[in-house]
């Protein structure tokens, strides 16, 4: 039986960016950008809460039961907080990345479809409860209200370890995104079925 997923309150925040925090702890891109452990742990709620917490708001995080796992993501005409997350790169990113993150950003905003579309910035699952489906589980849950509503989903995937997960789930690679030193990302878009 596939894992339960619940829609999260904003009761539900903090522990789903712990789980995020988790997920992300070896995550080439996220680890390129903060690689200080202290700083990771610093730095990296305050990014999760920028780039995707506007999901509580909108009734779109999820979280698999007792939060193994979890993901955000932003309807059609709602946008990351661009502001707070340049702060945080500012304050916490290694000295020798800022440069190529904010060139990151620019890159990943180029790749977004024009028409409205669902956006995932942020789905994890904890290091120790992976490869037990709960992340098919969070985006299956997901991809069904897309294709219940005929919409898009947009992905940056910083990990190439997961992108055949995202393509099992509908998404196609539609380029690659990289700066000066930084890992490679890799957009992908699903159609609705």
């Amino acid at each position: 039986m596939p894992p339960a997923i619940h829609t999260a309150t904003t009761s539900d925040e903090e522990r789903i960016v712990a789980v995020l925090v988790l997920a992300f702890s070896r995550d080439p891109a996220v680890r390129w950008a903060f690689p200080e452990p202290s700083r990771y742990l610093t730095y990296f709620p305050r990014f999760v809460r920028a780039f995707g917490g506007r999901a509580f708001e909108h009734g779109s995080a999820h979280y698999a039961d007792g939060y193994v796992g979890a993901a955000l993501w932003l309807p059609p005409d709602v946008h990351p907080d661009e502001d707070a997350m340049g702060t945080v790169f500012q304050e916490g990113a290694a000295e020798q990345a800022q440069e190529d993150v904010f060139a990151l950003l620019e890159q990943m905003a180029s790749y977004h479809p024009s028409e409205p579309h669902w956006y995932l910035p942020l789905i994890g699952v904890d290091p120790t409860r992976q490869g037990n489906g709960y992340g098919s589980a969070l985006l299956q849950h997901a991809t069904a209200l897309c294709d219940r509503d005929g919409r898009l989903a947009y992905l940056e995937s910083s990990n190439p370890a997961n992108v055949p997960l995202y393509e099992r789930h509908g998404f196609e690679v539609v380029g690659t995104i990289q700066a000066g030193s930084s890992p490679p990302f890799w957009p992908m878009v699903r159609k609705p079925h």
